[in-house]
């Protein structure tokens, strides 16, 4: 399976398992942990989630489907801005932990920038590496300029920025992406599949069905194509998961590429790092 490497040489496979818009209904729940234990078993072993979404239960389901096998899983959480303090990080911190019944988090990120100085925030980051409760950092939804400040506070230890990065969201790649490649942070890229509109664009499935896939496998290989992208696409169901971790062993040609190009075009200058 194809991996990615982070800053500290720490390594992931190179497609994970996301959770935003889980937990959120109880009819589901079970089918939810389902898919993530056959991610898992699978070897999607990346999961992420974040104490905002279903407020908390997302993390509470994660532990579940993870209960017994916490070592062999790459457990990723994210804070609220608000809770990116030198005095409140700790505690949102040790929340989450709880809600996952685990003692540490292998990734932890701030979910978005707020009012909080990202020197602040790059403090209490450090500080959890130091008392064992995370094992390294990150951030997520910033852009460039962004990246560039935490660096100049101090954030050397930033191990990725994760981003909305898809075939309809290629902003980044016109100066995003590039910095962090030059300071070998990888990106994970959330909401792959566009929160699962991606699937109904025509040419995109009439693409798909030529080369004997879904449209969801296609976006999926695209993304994975790419030097340091880390997808983590949501799959509420074992069919959705199996589905999803096809993609690995699609291998898209130049000339499907050009066509990708074609219908979702790069971007030709900078533009916002936008967010859902």
């Amino acid at each position: 399976m194809k991996t990615i490497r982070f800053p500290d040489g720490t390594t992931v496979p190179a497609l994970g398992q996301g959770t935003w818009m889980m937990a959120e209904d109880p009819a589901r729940r079970s089918n939810e942990i389902a898919a993530l234990r056959e991610g898992l078993s699978l070897g999607l072993n990346l999961i992420d989630t974040a104490e905002m979404y279903a407020d908390g239960e997302s993390e509470r389901l994660v532990g579940e489907a993870i209960a017994g096998v916490r070592d062999e899983v790459f457990l990723v959480s994210k804070a609220y801005p608000q809770n990116a303090s030198r005095d409140r990080l700790s505690r949102a911190c040790e929340a989450s932990l709880e809600r996952l019944g685990t003692d540490r988090l292998d990734l932890y990120l701030l979910h978005w920038r707020g009012n909080v100085p990202l020197a602040e925030t790059v403090e209490a980051m450090e500080r959890l590496v130091a008392a064992g409760k995370i094992l390294r950092w990150g951030v997520s939804n910033l852009d460039t300029n962004d990246m560039e400040e935490l660096v100049a506070r101090g954030g050397e230890g930033c191990q990725t920025d994760q981003i909305l990065y898809n075939l309809t969201r290629r902003g980044p790649e016109y100066d995003l992406l590039p910095w962090l490649a030059r300071h070998r942070m990888p990106v994970m890229a959330y909401s792959p599949v566009e929160q699962g509109r991606l699937v109904a664009h025509r040419g995109l499935t009439q693409m798909a069905a030529v080369c004997d896939a879904t449209p969801a496998q296609l976006v999926l290989a695209w993304l994975l194509a790419r030097d340091g992208i880390l997808p983590i696409p949501k799959a509420g169901s074992i069919a959705h998961v199996r589905d999803n971790r096809a993609a690995l062993d699609l291998t898209l040609s130049e000339a499907e590429l050009q066509r990708l190009d074609d219908l979702f075009p790069p971007p030709r200058g900078p533009e916002p790092l936008a967010m859902l």
